[in-house]
């Protein structure tokens, strides 16, 4: 297992995502930090909040339980996904009965934290987000909902472009369902939500906690962009890393254009700020370069383990080796299809090894668990 992250439990098929009563903000609460303090603590006391926001005209909720459909564009990437209660009611003791594919550990203690919050707020506050290679059955029914005009569009605070359609028609709902009752998508965001919404099920059977909000992506349709999240080494030479790297991978020192030119699935990229390596990895089967790096490269440098920094841009990772002593890692973005090739095989990737974008922005669709 990775960075002290622990196998989650999973929830058994058929894959369900069931209608809720939709929460959603006004466009100019939707996304703004502002909003946050809604959701501060005490969290017994959200619920309050909420009432009062919405007798403030701060948000509506839906009078009747629907499936919706959003779409969101943002950076020019959009992406729709169908957004439910997800049915987290039974527990898989098999890895081919999986409703859904984890593909990080999570740590217990943020898991309990988070099923206890939202026991507090009585709330979804947002949903995970999954992904997978939807049916085209799936995918023509969408475009159906889209056909007409969406009960609601907006710009969100982050001047996101945002539609929503809600699916109540009980002929539609039916065949949605009957056509994803196979689906196993992969969780692309929301690991530690996911884990909460099983632990916070266990703590309330038979009860709204049954479900937990999810947004479904098919991948075919308006796929995610799926980014590198690079690494810094403390207290660690770029000296220490060609060690480790002996029969690992080809330690190649280069300039930085050549370095930064072969970055790739199985070339990674080091830097002390001042020399530039590549590392051409020795990878065998269906291995990311990720687990590479973590299971055996890393675990390879002598004295105690290096803590290690994440970071979404070379630009940011770069400005973190001042002082030295620091070393730099350049990932390579990972692939959708190897992910999921790892994640059924029942293995778990290291920590913060993926970033799903564009994330839906908080706020859009909410869900009570007081609407029983």
């Amino acid at each position: 297992m990775h960075s002290g992250a622990g196998t989650p439990s999973a929830a058994a098929g058929p894959f369900r995502l069931g209608p809720f009563r939709g929460i959603v903000l006004s466009p100019h609460r939707v996304g703004d930090p502002a909003s946050a303090r809604a959701f501060a603590r005490p969290y017994q006391d959200v619920p309050k909040r909420l009432s009062r926001w919405e007798r403030q005209g701060n948000l509506t909720r839906d009078a009747e339980p629907a499936l919706y459909l959003h779409e969101y564009t943002s950076g020019g990437l959009t992406v729709r996904g169908l957004v439910g209660a997800l049915d987290v009611s039974r527990r898989s003791s098999d890895p081919h009965d999986r409703v859904v594919l984890p593909h990080e550990g999570v740590h217990d203690a943020q898991a309990q934290e988070l099923a206890t919050r939202m026991g507090e707020m009585e709330l979804n506050p947002a949903p995970i987000l999954l992904v997978h290679r939807g049916p085209s059955r799936v995918r023509a029914l969408v475009h159906d909902v889209m056909a007409a005009a969406p009960d609601q569009e907006f710009l969100d605070h982050s001047d996101r472009h945002n539609r929503l359609w809600a699916i109540r028609e009980p002929r539609l709902l039916a065949e949605l369902a009957e056509y994803l009752a196979h689906a196993r998508p992969l969780v692309a965001d929301g690991h530690h939500r996911y884990a909460a919404y099983l632990r916070l099920q266990e703590q309330r059977p038979g009860t709204s906690a049954d479900g937990g909000l999810a947004m479904l992506v098919d991948q075919d349709d308006s796929p995610l962009f799926l980014g590198a999240i690079h690494r810094t080494l403390a207290q660690t030479r770029l000296s220490d890393l060609e060690t480790a790297a002996t029969g690992l991978a080809e330690f190649v020192p280069a300039s930085e254009a050549a370095a930064t030119a072969a970055l790739g699935p199985t070339t990674l990229v080091a830097t002390d700020g001042r020399k530039w390596a590549r590392l051409e990895l020795h990878l065998t089967g269906h291995r990311a370069a990720v687990e590479v790096l973590h299971d055996e490269l890393l675990p390879r440098i002598p004295g105690k383990p290096r803590p290690v920094g994440y970071h979404h841009s070379v630009e940011d990772t770069l400005e973190r080796l001042a002082p030295r002593r620091r070393v730099a890692v350049l990932m390579p973005a990972p692939d959708f299809d190897l992910v999921e090739r790892i994640v059924s095989s029942d293995r778990l990737l290291p920590e913060k090894a993926t970033s799903f974008q564009p994330k839906p922005s908080v706020g859009v669709l909410m869900r009570s668990l007081l609407d029983g």
